[in-house]
């Protein structure tokens, strides 16, 4: 062990004979993804075991459903009756559940997350997207507005989203899951690049 910012865990390999280090945090300081990854694993299995042995119904991780709920929710302060015709939100109760807790839980940790290591700080705009499209707020937010909309739509229409597909779906061997986190990630990757392309001198 290093110091505090650079705990360490020594590993010996026998193949190799030579002492393999895996730091618990990176460079600048951040969670290491490797550390965080293997976390989120644990709380897969575990979300599993606990729901199946608690509540008597096998649960996977998940989040996009959530957010559906908590429109839900909203439009039915002020139209009950069309939430409760509503076709989808008779299959997907509209209701405070455990995934709706495990996405309020995602929001605190990131935020104990950013505090622990020092990088918590309040932005109105991505330096990346300053840096392509200007310090406008408003753009800023009509495009991320925007893209929710899209990225929803697409979460419903594969049924899941990648922390659904990615996380549960592949710890099942899903066949869809591969299929669709490959999309997810391939038309990612081309959206960025046609959003950030560098502009012609």
């Amino acid at each position: 062990m290093e110091s505090g910012q650079k705990c360490a865990t020594s590993l010996f390999d026998p193949n190799r004979e030579k002492e393999v280090t895996m730091q618990w945090k990176t460079e600048d300081g951040g969670w290491s993804p490797y550390l965080a990854g293997a976390l989120v694993g644990v709380l897969a299995i575990v979300s599993v075991y606990a729901t199946t042995l608690w509540m008597g119904k096998t649960n996977y991780l998940g989040a996009s459903t959530t957010f559906v709920r908590a429109a839900g929710l909203l439009e039915r302060t002020v139209a009950p009756d069309r939430v409760a015709a509503n076709e989808y939100f008779t299959k997907e109760k509209v209701r405070v559940d455990w995934q709706f807790m495990v996405v309020a839980g995602i929001f605190l940790g990131a935020l104990i997350g950013s505090a622990t290591d020092k990088s918590f700080k309040l932005e109105h705009v991505p330096p990346t997207w300053e840096k392509r499209f200007g310090p406008s707020i408003a753009k800023r937010g009509a495009a991320a507005f925007l893209g929710g909309i899209v990225a929803m739509l697409g979460a419903r229409m594969a049924d899941g989203c990648p922390s659904g597909h990615g996380l549960s779906g592949m710890m099942q061997l899903s066949v869809s899951s591969f299929i669709a986190l490959a999309m997810f990630f391939g038309v990612g990757v081309v959206v960025a690049g046609l959003i950030y392309r560098r502009r012609a001198s």
